[in-house]
């Protein structure tokens, strides 16, 4: 039929589909599509393994007959048996409970620890705080595996501090570096800035006024610090001990290297399950029940943060009147300088190992070299530039897909994008491997054991700091600018690129630097997933140390900690980031 016999009705609706139908809306289900695909269908795919124990490919089925009929046939079998196994005790059981109780003590020590130096930096004229606050930051550039390696040369047998303690006439080890006392402090030394900074944000925002009204009456001020000063900051405080729960739950380079043999926790054996057995059963009960565990705490974060506030109304401006006693600021200078101790010892500790010919029941090495660093270059440089180019990769993935949502959550109010984007934050990377290793295994997506499957299991991961970011400069944007272009002819798309692209470059360079650096140092789904040929830094430090390569994998962390250092101070330049 000829366009002239066709109906106009029909004519009249197809111009209208074509006039309204745009490049936007392609990239808009593009992305739908991505998320789906790369988040959705995974953790999906291992929710139904967790009821029939064995591999349910849906891609496969979409493809290959045989997948499906088997695919059927065990869903056919699916039962709530492994469930019944894991509540009734057992391996499984006492790995959650332990997991549990790791979490739920270094958040309550974490919080303990952080309330002295979040008034410290908050609330008082404390000496140095731009020098203590910058070394406040410093945990969190370190991964949590390379600590965990400095807590041996500290507390092993032969380790320097044993070796004081043992030269003063005591017996035995004063802490021995594979126990749970050991993961629960390196957890609380090393994860305590993620809750600093918001608890001293939340001593900042509390009224003041309480506080005068209270030394008005006659209070003192160890009074209105303990009744008034805290209780102000409550929301804030409960909010951090969530996260710190979620960050050591989910934690997995401190327990896999100190670990003992009897103590089950839950990414240790999630992890053996998958690498060591290939339980598939095992591996996804533990997967939804991280996932499970781990969205909880994070709704309970989130919820507390959104729908409480303890501040006041007033029309009058908050006054921030600083506690300047030199009594309370000289000794909060000494608690702060005491807590950093720990890290900093153990930072100096790896630091001291990458150059040390031979160091062992000694105080100092008998020597030192730089034969291990040459020995990273030249053994290792291939590791080197496939950490740069994993980074890069996931890097490129995270830039093109966080503008994307980031337009259409600010720009169309798309908040099923918003939500499906927030769902990376509380998916452990161990959870994540195991899907991915699950769903892509075989065609028409056979992308398992590929680096390609890595640098996208990196950048879902790391995706939602880009996400963060670059949704705070796109709400600054005024959708005027964007107007403007469009009436004077150009395509949503084009001003998109040309108007709205170049004024989000700030948001998406510090965003980038973000996620670059979490990729580098990340662990967990390295260690799962990476291919042989592809093994970032961070692979060859963990081999490294269960092959009992202590110092080369000490000199290839000290390069992952300065190049970690490098971009997070460059980071916090163009933020203009402030975090005392």
């Amino acid at each position: 039929m000829s366009n002239e016999n066709k109906p106009k009705g029909q004519n009249s609706k197809l111009g209208d589909w074509f006039r309204t139908f745009d490049s936007l809306k392609i990239m808009k289900w593009s992305v739908y599509l991505f998320f789906f695909l790369f988040l959705v269908l995974p953790l999906f795919s291992v929710f139904l393994v967790s009821f029939t124990g064995q591999p349910v490919n849906i891609l496969g089925s979409l493809v290959n007959p045989d997948i499906m009929a088997t695919n059927i046939e065990r869903l056919s079998n699916a039962s709530l048996e492994h469930y019944q196994s894991l509540l009734g005790g057992g391996t499984y059981f006492y790995a959650l409970r332990n997991s549990l109780g790791l979490a739920i003590s270094v958040s309550i020590l974490v919080i303990l620890l952080c309330l002295p130096l979040a008034y410290a930096f908050a609330r008082t004229t404390m000496p140095f705080k731009k020098t203590l606050a910058a070394l406040c930051t410093i945990p969190l550039i370190v991964p949590t595996f390379i600590s965990a390696a400095g807590f041996i040369i500290m507390f092993g047998r032969t380790g320097w501090v044993n070796t004081i303690y043992q030269s003063l006439g005591f017996d035995g080890l004063l802490i021995n570096a594979y126990s749970m006392t050991s993961i629960v402090l390196i957890q609380v030394f090393f994860f305590f800035p993620f809750a600093l900074w918001p608890m001293v944000a939340a001593f900042k925002i509390a009224d003041m006024s309480l506080e005068e009204a209270s030394n008005n009456m006659g209070s003192k001020n160890w009074t209105t610090m303990f009744f008034v000063t805290f209780p102000l900051a409550i929301p804030g405080i409960i909010s951090a001990a969530l996260l710190i729960f979620t960050v050591s739950f989910s934690d997995f380079g401190t327990p896999i290297i100190l670990a003992p043999d009897g103590l089950n926790l839950i990414v240790v054996e999630a992890y053996r399950e998958i690498s060591g057995f290939f339980n598939w059963a095992g591996a996804s009960i533990l997967t939804i029940v991280m996932v499970a565990v781990a969205a909880i705490f994070f709704w309970l974060q989130r919820y507390i943060t959104k729908n409480k506030d303890y501040g006041t109304l007033s029309g009058k401006p908050k006054g921030m009147r600083l506690n300047d006693s030199k009594w309370v600021t000289r000794s909060l200078l000494v608690y702060t300088c005491l807590i950093l101790l720990i890290p900093m010892f153990v930072l100096l500790s790896v630091l001291v190992q990458s150059f040390a010919t031979t160091w062992g029941a000694d105080f100092l090495p008998r020597g030192f070299t730089i034969a291990h660093y040459a020995t990273v270059f030249t053994r290792s440089g291939d590791n080197i530039m496939n950490s740069l180019l994993l980074a890069g990769g996931a890097l490129l993935i995270s830039m093109i897909v966080a503008t994307l949502v980031s337009y259409f959550v600010v720009r169309e109010k798309t908040s099923k994008l918003d939500f499906m984007s927030s769902i990376p934050l509380i998916v452990p990377g161990i959870a994540l491997g195991i899907a991915y290793i699950q769903t892509f295994n075989t065609a028409p997506l056979q992308l398992t054991g590929t680096a390609f499957l890595l640098i996208v299991a990196y950048a879902i991961r790391r995706m939602p700091y880009m996400i963060r970011s670059t949704m705070g400069t796109m709400m600054a944007i005024k959708s005027d600018i964007e107007e403007a272009a469009v009436n004077l002819g150009a395509s949503k798309l084009v001003a998109i690129i040309t108007v709205v692209g170049p004024l989000m470059l700030p948001g998406i360079a510090a965003g980038s630097i973000l996620v670059f650096v979490t990729v580098i140092k990340e662990t967990s789904i390295t260690v799962l997933m990476a291919p042989a040929d592809w093994a970032p830094m961070s692979l060859m430090v963990f081999q490294n140390l269960l092959r009992g390569e202590v110092y080369t994998a000490s000199a290839m962390a000290m390069l992952i900690i300065v190049l970690v250092i490098i971009l997070q101070t460059l980071a916090n330049k163009i933020t203009k980031n402030s975090l005392y």
